[in-house]
């Protein structure tokens, strides 16, 4: 019964290490999408130059 539980329980934690990994891989994805379109559609100052769009 124990290494039938074992093997469960492992199965579990590498659906669940799958899913997460996933999800950051979706969360990369959007937050690069963002980077990008903020890199795009960054204004311009009053001297004519580009400026950030963040403050970093």
């Amino acid at each position: 019964m124990v290494p039938l539980l074992l093997v469960l329980l492992l199965a579990l934690v590498l659906f669940g290490a799958g899913f997460a990994v996933k999800l950051l891989w979706w969360v990369a994805i959007a937050v690069l999408v963002l980077w990008l379109l903020g890199f795009v559609m960054r204004s311009t100052t009053a001297g004519g130059g580009r400026s950030r769009w963040y403050r970093w």
